[in-house]
């Protein structure tokens, strides 16, 4: 259900032409616009599937979650076909695609509540682009006040609708394109009507054309400076939508649109068919989204907004050097890469690219998402200084989870979290004091945890309501904890995975250790850890806690301090326990 017009019915849908070496990203020579003869997406990361894939098969579009075309028998994606046919209505035997029949409308409510005056609102125009799902049309406003108004609609034939998620997906759509219209990097969404056929989708007409198109022209690659200026919009865009509780689930070169030909347009974010709201402590399990651009814990089925960090950090890795970071000749083969390959920085023009440059893109493309940069943390990174003046950087939800995370910890890993906190760089310490800033501080320099659910509904949204971020943020604010300066701030908001992942982290981890030595490690009896761990008394876990204890002193060792400082529960310890 998402925006289609940013392609124009000439052109072929197959946009990226392989070099067939190392998917380099080059302008089609006597592009045919023919179909290829098999999509891309086969949603299965499992080695028994790739079998019998054909060896022939080119990945060369980027398509949804829903087949139109059909599979080269035998299926290399059974179980996602029948999902989809769960989902959308029967399908046949080598075929996934939305169902055209009837059969599957019996009893269905296609009725959504729109106004149905749209033929007196809007004159409908040419068609521009047409996706999985309907079609785009060039319309202009008749009345209102949008007369003379050149727009956009969308055109949902309600004959697609054939289940009732499909109808919910639409509605969804809807709902959160009015509800997170009016960021200057998302497209400008205006109405929605239906009548008895259709279900139209009023909104700006973008007429630059896509990022991808952009990439294109510029023979495949962006230069550091116009690289920063995209990025920082796309960011822009996607830290709001995570705050809202709304992950894309898309993020792709097509689905950015520029609003003119001008070299310095806004570019805006469109195509929220795939979207859908998570909560900060949810999982999503549903695999959606386009294969070069989809994150590996997508494949896993448990993924949460990180997937979408995972497609901007391909986005940059694209625009820096023209090339794919995961590619093969095979959509299997694809997700291969994704799950077990690591992206090239060797082969130019990496090596003249800024270390800044490299570092941006490195914490995004990790392949554990508790370590990627989110959108707020990426604005403020070293690489982007000076790109976001007229840009401000929104709340992160990552900090409500740290915080609360830390709140439930125990003593002795707090103080070892404030050892932690001092040996954060000044970059990272500017976004530390941009969130807490955000919190609205007393004069003394001190919030409370009702801050953080004043600051969020400064902000919020019908969609954070519908995400129920709302009810996260409720939870966080009624925990019973004195106040936190900004020194506990940092302590309580820092996470470990994330550096982690930095290649200072072994200066990090000792620079604090060597602190808590000073000030917070003391003799402690392994019953007493366990106790500060909230782990029952057995023998078992006190044979692994006597790792984490010097015999020396009964102080702390850094092995211990380490462990201590990434949280353990009783699950992290039936892993570790002896067979």
């Amino acid at each position: 259900m998402g925006l289609c017009h940013a392609k124009p019915i000439k052109i072929p849908e197959t946009q990226f032409e392989s070099d067939g070496i190392n998917g380099e990203i080059q302008p089609q020579n006597g592009g045919t616009g023919k179909t290829p003869k098999f999509p891309f997406y086969s949603p299965s990361p499992l080695p028994s599937a790739f079998k019998n894939s054909p060896a022939n098969s080119s990945v060369t579009s980027t398509p949804l979650r829903f087949f139109k075309r059909p599979f080269p028998p035998p299926s290399p994606a059974k179980h996602i076909r029948a999902l989809l046919a769960r989902r959308h209505g029967s399908v046949k035997p080598n075929e996934a695609s939305i169902p055209e029949g009837s059969e599957c409308d019996i009893g269905l409510d296609k009725n959504f509540g729109f106004s149905k005056q749209f033929a007196n609102h809007f004159e409908l125009g040419d068609e521009v682009g047409r996706g999985h799902f309907g079609y785009t049309c060039y319309g202009k406003g008749k009345k209102g006040s949008l007369k003379g108004l050149d727009v956009a609609v969308k055109v949902i034939p309600k004959a697609k609708m054939t289940t009732a998620i499909a109808i919910e997906d639409v509605r969804r759509e809807v709902k959160i394109l009015r509800a997170l219209t009016g960021h200057k990097n998302l497209v400008q969404f205006y109405e929605s009507y239906e009548d008895d056929d259709n279900v139209y989708v009023v909104m700006e007409l973008c007429q630059g054309g896509e990022l991808l198109d952009r990439i294109l022209s510029r023979g495949g690659k962006f230069s550091e400076e116009d690289a920063k200026a995209v990025m920082v919009q796309i960011l822009s865009v996607t830290a709001y939508c995570h705050l809202q509780g709304v992950v894309h689930r898309d993020l792709k070169p097509e689905n950015f649109l520029f609003t003119s030909k001008d070299e310095n347009a806004p570019l805006k974010a469109i195509d929220f068919g795939l979207s859908d709201y998570v909560k900060p402590d949810e999982r999503l399990n549903d695999i959606v989204g386009s294969a070069y651009y989809v994150a590996p814990e997508v494949l896993h089925r448990a993924y949460g907004t990180e997937a979408d960090m995972w497609s901007i950090g391909v986005i940059a890795y694209i625009l820096l050097c023209g090339s794919r970071p995961f590619w093969a000749r095979t959509e299997s083969g694809i997700f291969r890469a994704v799950l077990k390959a690591d992206p090239s920085f060797d082969e130019a023009p990496w090596p003249s690219l800024s270390p800044e440059a490299i570092d941006f893109v490195k914490r995004l493309l990790n392949k554990d998402y508790r370590k990627r940069l989110t959108a707020a943390q990426a604005l403020s990174h070293p690489w982007l200084s000076g790109f976001h003046q007229d840009i401000k950087i929104p709340q992160d939800m990552i900090v409500y989870r740290l915080v609360r995370a830390y709140i439930c910890s125990s003593s002795l890993r707090k103080a070892a979290l404030g050892a932690l906190a001092k040996t954060l760089t000044v970059p990272q310490l500017a976004y530390m004091k941009e969130q807490f800033q955000m919190l609205s501080p007393s004069k003394n320099g001190y919030i409370s945890m009702q801050n953080f659910k004043t600051a969020v509904l400064r902000t919020a949204t019908d969609a954070m309501k519908d995400s129920r971020v709302i009810e996260y943020v409720n939870l966080v604010s009624s925990i019973q904890y004195r106040k936190m300066d900004f020194e506990e701030f940092c302590a309580a908001a820092i996470s470990v995975h994330q550096l982690e992942a930095m290649e200072t982290w072994e200066q990090h981890a000792r620079r604090a250790y060597e602190l808590f030595e000073k000030d917070g490690n003391r003799p402690i009896m392994i019953e007493e850890l366990a106790s500060e761990l909230g782990l029952s008394p057995s023998v078992p876990v006190h044979v692994v806690l006597q790792d984490w204890i010097r015999h020396s002193d009964g102080k702390l060792s850094f092995l211990g301090f380490v462990r201590l400082l990434h949280g353990v529960s009783s699950r992290t310890f039936q892993k570790a326990l002896p067979a």
